[in-house]
């Protein structure tokens, strides 16, 4: 299996990331797992706004979209801003909405997205609250796209309200309930990642949509 770990940062390449060191726990939690690991910087990429599949010359969103579309497990890494997701993450949730209208993202006869059959999760650090809110509207996104996201795939750290030291600098590699979720997220990803590729979910997304027209008139 491949996971692809998207850290969502601000700081492009080499800058050090606070996200970027729990998503290395996390890599390494993935590797006793047997699991491919590949980790990118969305900042590092020029990913225009839109809610195509590719936003014309210089967009390097298909680059980003192949990689996904490689993997079985996702996880998006990103940092708390203002207590909301990175703009990074955001933009992430705003491409993939050309699963939603373009036939070539899709499977031609059930009509499945691309991303049937992987799962997701997410990881998020910052220095005050609004790690469950960045959570809910990430694993939310996520299963609207057609990820599957299995049970407890969140972890994350934040510091006390005002705090001014973050993830590394305040000790959070050694804070046992970041530990322990992660711990969750990567076993349950790995788990339900094999599920799926032993048995891939059937719905025939086409059928259901005529038999809904049918319901409708």
């Amino acid at each position: 299996m491949k996971a692809l770990l998207i850290n969502c940062t601000l700081k492009p390449s080499p800058a050090f990331s606070n996200t970027g060191a729990l998503i290395d726990k996390a890599i390494k939690l993935l590797k006793h797992h047997d699991v491919e690991t590949e980790v990118i910087r969305i900042v590092d990429y020029n990913v225009k706004p839109g809610n195509s599949s590719d936003e014309g010359k210089g967009d390097e969103w298909p680059k980003v979209l192949s990689k996904i579309k490689e993997c079985d497990i996702l996880i998006i890494g990103t940092p708390i801003w203002v207590g909301h997701l990175a703009s990074t993450a955001q933009r992430i949730v705003e491409r993939l909405d050309a699963i939603f209208h373009e036939k070539e993202l899709a499977d031609e006869k059930t009509g499945q997205y691309f991303t049937y059959n992987k799962v997701a999760g997410c990881l998020i650090t910052g220095n005050e609250d609004g790690a469950h809110s960045c959570a809910a509207q990430l694993l939310w996104a996520m299963q609207e796209c057609g990820f599957t996201i299995p049970p407890n795939v969140n972890a994350y750290w934040v510091g006390p309200a005002g705090g001014n030291k973050d993830y590394v600098e305040a000790g959070g590699k050694k804070y046992f309930y970041t530990n322990l979720t992660l711990q969750y997220t990567v076993a349950n990803l790995v788990y339900f990642a094999g599920l799926l590729k032993s048995n891939p979910i059937t719905t025939n997304l086409k059928e259901l949509e005529k038999q809904a027209k049918k319901d409708s008139e």
